[in-house]
């Protein structure tokens, strides 16, 4: 792992604390906005993590939380789908963790694979979230705007756009993490 590194003057550690990933989306450029959601999605991402943690669960609550906090640094320069592809690049630009840089690359929608990655215009890669602290950020904030709300929600609005195979993989990502959970992480 790499020490801090410099971009625009800004120094960050490798795993910074909370504190900390809110300055850096600030320093960065992130707006307001986006930083509220990263706050709701981190602190919705830690009672998920919890809940798995307590059912016997290894979860990494730090990194979690911090991957959490971090997962639209890239929203300081895109607001595209491609916002996850710059903000790994940002952030290991940065020297954050490289399990932090996954996060923020693997987050958007409930993944995208390599085949699909190049139809929307990204790097052909496979962006699935794979860790367990991968899944739990994606879906929380698949369940965040500003405040935490029901995943159908997000699976109506895919659905709308005729995004069905993108829908159902949220649906399966949801179930896979309420069952760890043994509830339905809607009534979390």
């Amino acid at each position: 792992m790499s020490g801090p590194q410099k971009v625009k003057d800004i120094t960050v550690p490798p795993l910074p604390k909370r504190n900390e990933a809110i300055k850096l989306l600030k320093d960065i450029g992130c707006h307001e906005k986006v930083i509220e959601h990263c706050m709701a999605v981190a602190d919705f991402a830690a009672v998920i993590a919890k809940r798995l943690g307590d059912r016997g669960v290894k979860v990494d609550l730090d990194l979690v939380r911090t991957g959490a906090l971090l997962h639209d640094i890239g929203r300081s320069r895109s607001h595209g789908i491609d916002h996850a592809v710059v903000g790994a690049a940002l952030a290991k630009k940065l020297g954050l963790d490289p399990a932090i840089v996954k996060i923020i690359e693997r987050h958007i929608g409930a993944g995208i694979p390599a085949d699909e990655a190049v139809k929307l215009g990204l790097p052909r890669k496979n962006y699935m979230p794979r860790t367990i602290e991968e899944k739990i950020v994606t879906h929380a904030d698949n369940m965040c705007n500003d405040k935490r709300h029901p995943v159908e929600r997000t699976i109506d609005r895919l659905l709308e756009k005729g995004q069905i195979i993108a829908a159902d993989r949220m649906r399966k990502l949801h179930k896979e993490l309420s069952d760890m959970a043994g509830i339905d992480l809607n009534e979390l």
